[in-house]
């Protein structure tokens, strides 16, 4: 694909590009107790691939979210999946000293991955010399979603001393933020206040391009709020430009973690084929730095876009 080239969004699966897979790779991080591991999905075809760094939601793992990678790359994006300390496959002891601090093991992750792309094109022969560094996105899903929020700009307090974290990267150019964490103290739950401390995020510095997508029916255990708690970070960020309220969704919004996974409540095809379609066009518009690819791409999937949620823009 041509650099800051707008291809057309392919809707159907006899139209979606070959792509290829790789993992799990490795990368050592001082202090982590292990290596991280991660996987890259990429086109076949095409130079000059846009890059996505993926952070999944509690206990996923670099083999999840096979409905939003494989699209994506079908599309043109190179995507980076690295798995948390928290995922299920790592299986960390109640008793790990780790444990109170994987919120900063996650952050520390994206960081590494981003200050190491020369490592990962060296270990993917397939994307070596293929991916386009000025053009990265974050994305993630749940408290994925809050970890790549910080790349956005937006902030936390440190539980263990009270400062302000802040992770802003110049070199992160979109977002896509799914099902997101809102605003902390008096919102969490008592579930919520005692296992995630620094859950008290500060959207007001999030201003790089983002696209929100929230579950009008998410009913999770984080908040006593409800559903509109999830769609904090589009109402009170200057960054996040767009919102897609899923009509009906829960917190897996139609079943993006995976092909019917377990942990999806409200399993619907055409809600993922939604959030798949606006996601891609949100990013392909975004990163090429055209407001008129970014309409033009919802004006020909908003018949079908709609009848699955509401879309809110600034």
């Amino acid at each position: 694909m041509p650099a800051h080239a707008n291809p057309t969004i392919r809707s159907t699966a006899m139209d979606l590009a070959p792509a290829l897979s790789m993992g799990p790779l490795s990368l050592p991080i001082k202090g982590r107790g292990e290596d991280l591991t991660y996987r890259v999905t990429a086109p076949a075809e095409g130079d000059s691939l846009p890059i996505i760094l993926f952070s999944h939601g509690n206990g996923q793992s670099l083999y999840t979210y096979g409905p939003l990678v494989n699209y994506w790359a079908s599309h043109g994006f190179a995507v980076i999946n690295p798995t948390h300390l928290d995922s299920r496959m790592i299986a960390l002891a109640s008793d790990d000293p780790r444990r109170p601090q994987l919120w900063r093991h996650r952050e520390q992750d994206i960081i590494a991955l981003l200050d190491n792309l020369d490592a990962v094109e060296e270990a993917v022969p397939f994307v070596k010399g293929r991916i386009d560094r000025d053009r990265i996105a974050v994305a993630g899903h749940s408290w994925g979603a809050q970890t790549a929020s910080m790349f956005l700009g937006a902030t936390h307090p440190d539980p263990d001393d009270g400062s302000t974290v802040s992770l802003r990267d110049a070199r992160v150019k979109a977002g896509l933020l799914f099902a997101v964490p809102g605003t902390g103290g008096d919102n969490l739950s008592a579930f919520a206040a005692q296992n995630f401390p620094f859950m008290h995020p500060d959207f007001s510095g999030l201003e790089t391009p983002t696209l929100v997508v929230a579950g009008d029916n998410d009913n999770g255990a984080m908040t006593v709020r409800g559903p509109e708690w999830w769609r904090e970070a589009y109402d009170l960020s200057p960054g996040a430009k767009a919102l897609f309220q899923v009509e009906g969704g829960e917190h897996s919004l139609g079943g993006i973690p995976n092909y019917e996974a377990r942990e999806t409540t409200d399993e619907d095809p055409a809600r993922v084929a939604a959030v798949q379609q606006l996601s891609t066009a949100f990013l392909l518009s975004t990163l090429s730095g055209s407001e008129a690819a970014w309409k033009s791409a919802v004006s020909d999937i908003s018949a079908a876009a709609a009848s699955q949620g509401t879309i809110e823009q600034k």
